[in-house]
C-alpha cells in the first residue's frame, strides 16, 4: 500500500515521505494511530506542509542544541562514588546519572536513553560519553569518576607494592645478565 508519512516512525520514514508498506502494517498501525494516510493528492499536500512545519522547528531545536552542546562540552562533569580498595565502584555510573548531571548543568531536559553508554562504568577514571540532544545534534560529554571512601594509607601502599615489584624485577633481569 502506499502512504504519506504525517509523522516521523522510527526506522521508517520521516514525516512527508512517500513509501510502499505492507498492507497489514499500514491498517493495523500506521493508518489507526495517524501515523500515514493513503497516498491521494490531498494527504500529499498535507504532508508537505506538515513536513515544512517540522524542519522549522527542529530547525530551532537544533539551533539551541548547538548552545547547550558547546556549555556541556567545555569542563568535564565529575561524579563521585564510592570505591573499594582495588578502585573499583560499589556501585556504578549509569546514563541516568550522567543525564542528571547534563540537566543540572546546561537546564535540559536530557532522557537517559540520550546518553550514548554502552554498559555502565564501574572503575574511576575519565571517559569521553556521546549525548544525543537532538536528532542532528550529538555533544561529546568528558566524565570524571573519582573515588570517595579510599582511605589514602591504602592508595598510598599500593603505590609502594608497585614501586617494590618495579624493583624486584629489575633485579631479576640484572641477576640474569
Amino acid at each position: 500500500m502506499r502512504v504519506v508519512f504525517l509523522d516521523d516512525v522510527d526506522g521508517v520514514a520521516r514525516a512527508g515521505e512517500i513509501k510502499n508498506v505492507a498492507d497489514g502494517y499500514a491498517r493495523n498501525f500506521l493508518l489507526p494511530r495517524k501515523l500515514a494516510a493513503s497516498a491521494t493528492a490531498a494527504t500529499m499536500q498535507q504532508a508537505e506542509k506538515r513536513a515544512k512545519q517540522l524542519a522549522v522547528e527542529q530547525e530551532k531545536l537544533d539551533a539551541a542544541a548547538q548552545k547547550v552542546a558547546g556549555q556541556v562540552g567545555k569542563t568535564a562533569i565529575v561524579i563521585t562514588a564510592k570505591v573499594g580498595e582495588e578502585g573499583r565502584l560499589f556501585g556504578s555510573v549509569t546514563a541516568s546519572d550522567i543525564a542528571d548531571e547534563v540537566n543540572a548543568r546546561a537546564g535540559t531536559q536530557l532522557g537517559h536513553r540520550q546518553v550514548a553508554l554502552p554498559q555502565p562504568i564501574k572503575e574511576v577514571g575519565n571517559y569521553e560519553i556521546e549525548v544525543s540532544l537532538t536528532r542532528n545534534v550529538k555533544a561529546q560529554v568528558k566524565v570524571e569518576v573519582k573515588g570517595e571512601g579510599v582511605p589514602e594509607p591504602l592508595a598510598v601502599a599500593a603505590g609502594a607494592a608497585e614501586t617494590e615489584a618495579e624493583a624486584e624485577a629489575e633485579s631479576e633481569s640484572e641477576a640474569e645478565a
